[in-house]
C-alpha cells in the first residue's frame, strides 16, 4: 500500500545531479524524511550504498516499508544528522561519495495533527521531531522567561510582533498553562494589530515556525553536520544541502565560504605562511532554486535553495 508518501522531494533532479551519484558509491542522506530523495539514490545505485539518518522513528519506520526492495543496500540509523560523525565510525565507513541534507520539515510531520506543529489543527504543544527528546513546545511556552520568548520569535520567527506576543503568553499563562496549539494561534493572533490580521498567511505562521526551531534547536545542529559532512566526504565527493528559509541558508553559505577559503595570509606578505588551503571548492556560486513546472507542481518548494559543494 503506498502510506502517505504524497510529499514530493523538492529539488529532486537538481540533487541527483548535484551528488552526481556512482552506482557502487556510497551515500548518505541525512534528513531521511518519507525517503523521496533516498528511492531515487538507491534506486541508481548497484553495488554501492546508502546510510540514511532521521530523528523522527516514524520516518524511519515508514522508510522501512518505502524502501523494502532495496534494503539490502540501506542501512537506516535513527539519529540526528548532528551526530554524523559518531554513525559514520560506529558503521566503520571512513570516506563518502555523496551527502544530501534537505532542512525543510516534512509534510508529514506538519499534517499530523498530533504532533503539534499545527496552527489550524487542535493538539497538545509538543513539536518535537523526535519524540524521545525532553523538551517540548509546552515547556517553551510555559517554562521560558519573557526576554528569551520574544528572541526567538524575533531571530527564528522574524516576527516583528514578537514583543507583543511574548508579552502575552506570560500574561495568559500566569493564570492557567497554555496547553493547545489552538490555544496559542489565538492567544498570538489576539495579541496582534488589526492590520497584521489582514495579511495573507496565518498570524500565528512565523510564531509556531520560530517555537518549532527552538524546540529542535534545529539552526544550532547546522554547524556540526556541515563539518562532519566536510571531514567524512571523499575526495571530489559533493555535499548538497537544501534549506528553505534565510536562517538556515545564511548559516549554510557562511560555513561554505569559510570551508572554501584558501589562504589568509596579509596581502602584503610575499609568500603564504598561514599553510590554509580550501576544504571545499563551490559548485555553484548562487543557491539553485526551483523551476515553475516544479512550482506549479509543488508550492512548498517556493522557498527551497539547494547549495552544493565539492570536497577537494
Amino acid at each position: 500500500m503506498e502510506e502517505n508518501y504524497g510529499h514530493k522531494p523538492v529539488l529532486l533532479h537538481e540533487c541527483l545531479d548535484a551528488l552526481a551519484i556512482k552506482p557502487d558509491g556510497i551515500y548518505v542522506d541525512g534528513t531521511l524524511g518519507r525517503a523521496g530523495h533516498s528511492l531515487e539514490i538507491v534506486r541508481r545505485l548497484t553495488t554501492g550504498r546508502l546510510i540514511a539518518l532521521d530523528r523522527d522513528e516514524t520516518a524511519i519506520e515508514a522508510a522501512n516499508r518505502r524502501l523494502g526492495d532495496y534494503m539490502d543496500k540501506v542501512t537506516l540509523v535513527h539519529s540526528n544528522f548532528s551526530a554524523l560523525g559518531s554513525v559514520l565510525h560506529e558503521l566503520g565507513i571512513h570516506g563518502v561519495d555523496g551527502m544530501l541534507f534537505d532542512l525543510g520539515v516534512s509534510s508529514p510531520q506538519l499534517d499530523e495533527a498530533q504532533r503539534g506543529f499545527s496552527y489550524k489543527q487542535d493538539a497538545p504543544l509538543d513539536m518535537r521531531m523526535d519524540a524521545s527528546a525532553a523538551l517540548t513546545a509546552r515547556e517553551v511556552v510555559n517554562a521560558w522567561p519573557y526576554e528569551e520568548l520574544r528572541r526567538i520569535l524575533f531571530e527564528y520567527g522574524e516576527e516583528r510582533y514578537a514583543p507583543a506576543i511574548a508579552k502575552k503568553i506570560c500574561a495568559v499563562r500566569e493564570q492557567k498553562p497554555i496547553e493547545t496549539t489552538i490555544e496559542l494561534a489565538d492567544l498570538i493572533r489576539s495579541a496582534m494589530p488589526a492590520s497584521a490580521l489582514r495579511e495573507k498567511q496565518h498570524p500565528a505562521k512565523r510564531s509556531f515556525q520560530a517555537i518549532r526551531i527552538a524546540v529542535n534547536d534545529e539552526l544550532g545542529e547546522i554547524p556540526p553536520m556541515l563539518d562532519a559532512a566536510e571531514e567524512n566526504l571523499k575526495r571530489g565527493g559533493r555535499l548538497a544541502v537544501i534549506t528553505f528559509h534565510s536562517l538556515e541558508d545564511r548559516i549554510v553559505k557562511r560555513k561554505f565560504q569559510e570551508l572554501a577559503q584558501g589562504c589568509i595570509c596579509p596581502k602584503e606578505f610575499p609568500v603564504c605562511v598561514c599553510g590554509r588551503t580550501p576544504k571545499i571548492k563551490l559548485v555553484s556560486r548562487k543557491p539553485i532554486v526551483s523551476g515553475e513546472e516544479e512550482l506549479n507542481e509543488n508550492p512548498r518548494a517556493r522557498s527551497a535553495k539547494l547549495r552544493v559543494a565539492e570536497k577537494c
